[in-house]
């Protein structure tokens, strides 16, 4: 593009913002650009807002940030008081349930007024002084975004390696602890993926680096202290994969995955020789998906080898090909195994059934095997933090759309469970006064799809006008659980009805259930989540008009087809997350991160069918001239997972093409990426915005 257009688009916005105070919305400069593709042209007139070292494209997104503060401007009380009450439930002097590793209990606490945790620990016994490792406070001091995982803990305990992402894109570098002396190591590596494992030689940590342009985790190194040249360990060359570490719960073996979207790779490092280059376990091969775990001296491995909702089988340590594994667990047509873990006397399989989730618990001597299930009409469990391999108890998390956040340690020889911890939720909550239910509807094809939701008991659910607030995601097979929020109950105890559809695309009710909402059957994704609402209106609980929705990433590609395919009036707003709804031109642009590799999940557009269907769905590409739900969308200029573009972009098509005078409000985040404030009290203040956004609408000032 040639100076003169940037220049004419620069003035232009610029001029907007004197327009913004006085809540008149910005209108970006119109420049064609041509994309053409199996014969067909596009023409995208807001192309140019790609080129993000363009001071016209940050002009107007500080324009539209102008504009949409402006426009919220009269509900900053509603704000202020909705961010009181979602800080106010929260315990801040909390920590997490102490996890034993070796000697110690690891956790994380926050102190009062804290935005950050601090990791620590305590020696053989969980009542024992406590000992900081890493204070994130320290390191966020004066930075606007900072991300830091819990430190990787070398196996003598006397090192740690963190990792520290400032900017908000995900490139982490990583710093080295000496935990005896308290001095920081000069070893310093830059811009990595995050991911890394520590080697039993106590001096050889293995890490990911990603690729610069596409992100893409593609090598893995190995670095030892003290030197200044890192060794590559394995490069990923195939584009449709990315790389990833783990340590076997044995600690014998480092894990290497490559992992695409249907097939997945495992080689094998031994711990103690890290030096000894990595082993393949079974080479990869299309459409085969399978992950593996040591029980000391034979491997378990869950696969999809003929068996959709997946398998469990064994093999020995030194033979470990497909044709020498021996089925254990079969598949069932009925039952999802998503993952499996390994104890020295047990194994425990994480099931789903029927849309729940449960723990199958099997003893590796006798065979003998037992359920772990929770009866609440819809909840979510996970295996939680379990680092020790000689142990009878397994730790598990537990929540529900009325129970907080629990901690379980589970005796697997008896079946027996002791909360060890329940999220205290400040400021008067009493979970009876909530009810939770799970519904079923029939989609518009007949198919039948589970609904968790809540409300307060005192609503009146045959009024026919309440409210309704509807989330879900539908992609990847990620499942939506029903999860708790105390952030929610502002909602609820406004008369709310929360709801969340467990449409197609996720797993809840089996693969089948995520290969009906991808590819050539994405949009079952988008009708599944609009009949849930118009079911909602059925039953009498709601009315058109009183409906809010809200997706992120891939959800907000499932809030965006939502938008141009939902009956007029439906929705009176929706909320699009850091929206992936360019989905034809990010997907032809192979230089774009994260593209390549998911031609699996949405189709690979060079070929023409694949093309044609994803064009019919793609929210910016049918976006047309016709009314609009009112719209608030959010981005981050550092995202590295949806480009800010794609959401800048569908604002600036919304606001030029709608025909009504509902509002598009684009806000975005100048500092952070894909997952928003770091800060766990600073991430509140946007969902207070998001929640002030819909109350309005709904007439509900305070």
């Amino acid at each position: 593009m040639k100076y003169s257009s940037w220049s004419a688009a620069f003035f232009t916005v610029m001029a907007l913002n004197t327009f913004a105070g006085a809540v008149e919305p910005p209108a970006a400069k119109k420049i064609p650009y041509r994309l053409e593709k199996h014969g067909q042209v596009r023409v995208d007139d807001y192309y140019w807002l790609k080129d993000r070292k363009n001071p016209a494209v940050t002009a107007y997104l500080r324009a539209e940030n102008a504009y949409a503060d402006a426009v919220l401007r009269h509900t900053e009380p509603l704000q202020a008081g909705l961010f009181s009450e979602m800080k106010g439930r929260i315990k801040q002097d909390d920590s997490t349930v102490p996890a034993r590793y070796g000697a110690y209990y690891y956790y994380k606490t926050y102190r009062a007024g804290g935005e950050y945790p601090l990791y620590v620990r305590k020696k053989d016994s969980p009542g024992a002084q406590e000992e900081i490792i890493l204070d994130v406070n320290e390191l966020a001091r004066g930075k606007a975004f900072c991300q830091v995982n819990f430190p990787v803990i070398r196996p003598d305990h006397k090192m740690i390696a963190y990792a520290v992402d400032t900017g908000g894109r995900r490139f982490f570098d990583i710093y080295f602890k000496d935990l005896v002396t308290g001095r920081l190591y000069s070893d310093k590596i830059e811009k990595t993926a995050g991911n890394m494992v520590w080697a039993n030689d106590n001096s050889t940590l293995f890490y990911v680096k990603q690729n610069p342009d596409t992100l893409r985790w593609e090598r893995v190194l190995a670095h030892e202290l003290g030197r200044l040249k890192d060794q590559e360990v394995y490069f990923e060359a195939d584009e449709a994969y990315e790389v990833g570490l783990s340590k076997s719960r044995t600690e014998k073996y480092i894990f290497i995955r490559s992992g695409s979207t249907l097939s997945t790779e495992y080689r094998l490092i031994d711990a103690d020789r890290p030096a000894v280059p990595p082993a393949v376990f079974q080479a990869r091969r299309p459409r085969l998906e399978y992950d593996v775990e040591d029980g000391g001296g034979k491997f378990y491995v869950l696969s999809n080898d003929r068996a959709r909702n997946f398998k469990v089988s064994v093999c020995s340590g030194t033979s470990t090909g497909m044709a020498d594994w021996t089925e254990l667990i079969a598949h069932r047509e009925d039952t999802l195994v998503e993952y499996i873990d390994v104890f020295e006397d047990w194994l425990v399989l994480k099931e789903r059934t029927n849309a729940l989730g449960r723990f199958h618990v099997i003893n590796r001597a006798t065979g003998r095997d037992s359920w772990i299930i929770f009866t609440e009409p819809a909840y979510m469990t996970e295996v939680g933090d379990n680092y020790e391999y000689k142990t009878d108890t397994l730790r598990a998390t537990y929540e529900s759309l009325t129970t907080p956040d629990s901690v379980y340690d589970v005796d697997l020889k008896t079946g027996g469970r002791r909360l060890m911890k329940r999220q205290e939720v400040l400021g008067g909550f009493k979970p009876e006064d909530y009810q939770a239910q799970r519904l079923w509807f029939a989609a518009r094809d007949g198919e039948m799809v589970p609904v968790s939701i809540v409300y307060k008991k005192t609503v009146d659910l045959a009024s026919g006008k309440n409210p309704v607030y509807e989330y879900s995601y539908g992609a990847y097979g990620y499942s939506t659980d029903p999860y708790f929020s105390s952030n929610r109950l502002s909602l609820l105890d406004r008369g709310f009805i929360c709801v969340i559809p467990h449409i197609r695309g996720g797993s809840e009710l089996g693969r089948r259930w995520y290969e009906d909402g991808k590819l050539l059957k994405k949009k079952n994704t988008f009708y599944d989540f609009i009949d849930a609402a118009l079911n909602l209106v059925d039953r009498g609980y709601t009315a058109p008009g009183h409906i809010y929705a809200e997706g992120g990433s891939a959800g907000g590609l499932l809030a965006g087809a939502v938008a141009n395919l939902a009956p007029e009036g439906l929705y009176k707003g929706i909320i699009a997350d850091v929206p992936f709804v360019d989905v034809v031109t990010t997907m032809l642009d192979p230089d774009i991160p994260l593209t390549t590799g998911e031609y699996d999940e949405w189709g690979n557009p060079e070929v023409r069918e694949y093309y044609d269907y994803m064009l019919s769905y793609s929210p910016y590409d049918n976006v047309e001239r016709k009314a609009y739900p009112n719209l608030l969308i959010t981005t981050g200029l550092n995202d590295s997972q949806v480009q800010y573009w794609e959401p800048a972009k569908w604002a600036a098509k919304l606001r030029a093409m709608k025909t009504d005078k509902n509002l598009v409000l684009l806000k975005t985040d100048m500092d952070t990426g894909h997952g928003g404030k770091s800060g766990r009290f600073e991430a509140m203040k946007l969902s207070a915005l998001e929640y002030a956004f819909m109350l309005d609408l709904e007439g509900i000032k305070k």
